[in-house]
């Protein structure tokens, strides 16, 4: 366990392989350990870290730091404090919105940007996602599939309020001007089933700008990782290679749909 001490308080880290850095930001439910298969598939190439946010896993639990804004802020001191430069961000659902905050105010400090399930807006957030029975969000979205017991045990952890702060805030978000203020190369990845977020319009990413693009899982739920974790590792592996975001192609390990 690798924990550092940030605004007074304990902020929980993993790390994993040598090359150029990924950071993984979880969702609503759990913590870092659900990206360990991700991890541990790309880090022969990368050095991949994963963290808890403020009132999940084993970082602090002070309902001070819950706001987007001390999230965003985390991830900006971690990087700072580990003397990391520049990384590339994979955020899920809550993870996402910040990673994309974090992005469109540090440019310089995103190589770039892929985003799991990340409501563009408070319209796309199903209002049963602010309930404070975690079993039963968890059993909602996650089910009896791969990986739901090693979540069951990480959401015992987290602090239910940390979820209404950030519902509360996402509830009434835009995060539009974010993505047009984002420079670094953003992939917008979505579960077609995913029962907590809706899917963004087509409408709503007209005059994007070119680096962007949108890939659908088609039986996808909140957790893509996890329903099909070949296919997901395939396409952060070519998404983070790709020079170009135009030149991905549609491969039988992953099919997309682009907006």
């Amino acid at each position: 366990m690798s924990a550092l001490v940030i605004n007074d308080d304990i902020v929980h880290y993993e790390v994993l392989g040598r090359g150029p850095g990924i950071l993984f930001v979880h969702g609503w439910l759990g913590s870092w350990r659900y990206w360990i298969p991700i991890m541990q598939a790309v880090s022969t190439k990368y050095r991949t870290y994963a963290i808890d946010l403020w009132g999940f896993g084993d970082s602090g639990k002070k309902s001070a730091n819950y706001s987007l804004d001390s999230q965003v802020e985390l991830i900006a001191k971690f990087m700072d404090h580990l003397g990391v430069a520049k990384l590339a961000l994979v955020g899920h659902g809550l993870g996402g919105a910040v990673a994309l905050r974090f992005a469109s105010q540090n440019p310089q400090m995103v190589a770039r940007l892929m985003t799991i399930n990340m409501p563009l807006n408070g319209a796309a957030i199903k209002p049963r996602l602010a309930s404070s029975n975690v079993a039963a969000l968890l059993d909602w979205l996650v089910g009896k599939a791969p990986g739901s017991d090693e979540l069951l045990a990480e959401t015992r952890k987290l602090d239910p309020t940390a979820i209404q702060t950030s519902f509360d805030y996402l509830s009434q978000a835009d995060f539009t001007a974010d993505l047009n203020q984002t420079t670094a190369p953003t992939l917008l990845v979505h579960g077609e089933r995913d029962e907590a977020i809706a899917l963004p319009a087509d409408e709503a990413l007209n005059g994007a700008r070119p680096n962007l693009h949108q890939i659908i899982f088609e039986d996808g739920r909140h957790f893509p990782m996890l329903d099909d974790p070949p296919k997901f590792h395939r396409l952060l592996a070519d998404f983070l290679e790709a020079k170009d975001l135009t030149s991905l192609e549609l491969k039988d390990e992953w099919k997309r749909r682009m907006r």
